[in-house]
């Protein structure tokens, strides 16, 4: 029933048009700039955040990190950090007893936050480091192709990740080539493992400035595969603990708890919302 839900924590597409935990009904344009950018566009989204606001459900919306966000403001070189689902990965990690924590979400492409003294201080887009399995930064090739016309940059984005490059077409082939020991599938893991790695190294240099490196979350499909874990933990030297890929909606999950609990600021985010 849905006069059981106390409060919903919802997330919308990049999260861009605000910078605060709103009320969903007094959003205006779904709480973004466009929807136009990276990514695939279904609908999906747009139909589940109408119907929850037409509805009696009491809900916030979550914003993303974007130039506007009260993070680091040498990260704002680029328009748009991490989008909004990634805030409750970050506060899942978090509801562990954590405050200072990285945490790389691994999967169809890679996203890597930071938190310090339990507030956001920055995080690295899907579109600016390290590869997923499907899409990744854009290289010299990609944007010698969208400059000749041969695609969009959003079509070089959603190509660009390791499976781009591997003789495989899905994650289910690779990962059956893994169980294998194919050594194209071994390759692939790695490339995901040691440019996630990096991206977690190089938001530890951030981490520092902000008084600590911070404990080392993995969430994702593919940060939970074993393979992935060992890889990152020897390049890291530590032991990252492993979310799993149901993070983001447990932890939105837990944003709305402690939002109906009496919670103003979330992560360091202002909570604008009221019963």
């Amino acid at each position: 029933d849905i006069s059981d839900i106390e409060l919903a924590a919802v997330t919308y597409s990049m999260g861009d048009g605000i910078v605060a935990i709103e009320d969903l009904k007094d959003v205006e344009s779904r709480g973004v700039v466009s929807i136009e950018g990276v990514g695939k566009k279904t609908g999906a989204g747009t139909r589940v955040f109408d119907a929850i606001k037409e509805s009696v459900i009491p809900a916030v919306l979550i914003p993303g990190i974007h130039s506007k966000s009260n993070t680091d403001p040498r990260m704002n070189v680029f328009s748009h950090s991490t989008s909004p689902e990634k805030i409750g990965i970050a506060y899942n990690a978090h509801c562990t007893g954590v405050d200072d924590l990285v945490v790389s979400d691994i999967s169809s492409n890679t996203v890597t936050v930071g938190v310090c003294g339990g507030e956001l201080v920055g995080a690295i887009d899907a579109c600016i480091f390290a590869p997923g399995t499907q899409h990744g930064p854009l290289d010299l090739e990609a944007i010698r192709d969208v400059d000749a016309g041969k695609c969009s940059a959003n079509d070089a984005f959603m190509n660009a990740g390791v499976l781009s490059c591997s003789p495989y077409s899905s994650v289910g082939e690779l990962l059956v080539a893994l169980e294998g020991e194919e050594d194209e599938a071994v390759l692939a893991m790695d490339r995901i493992s040691i440019f996630a790695a990096m991206e977690i190294a190089a938001m530890q240099v951030l981490m520092e400035d902000h008084g600590a490196r911070g404990k080392v979350f993995l969430a994702g499909s593919m940060g939970e595969e074993d393979f992935v874990v060992d890889r990152v933990g020897k390049h890291l030297g530590v032991k990252p603990a492993v979310l799993g890929k149901w993070s983001a909606s447990i932890g939105c999950a837990e944003i709305a708890r402690d939002i109906a609990g009496g919670a103003d600021h979330i992560l360091g985010l202002d909570v604008n919302f009221s019963f």
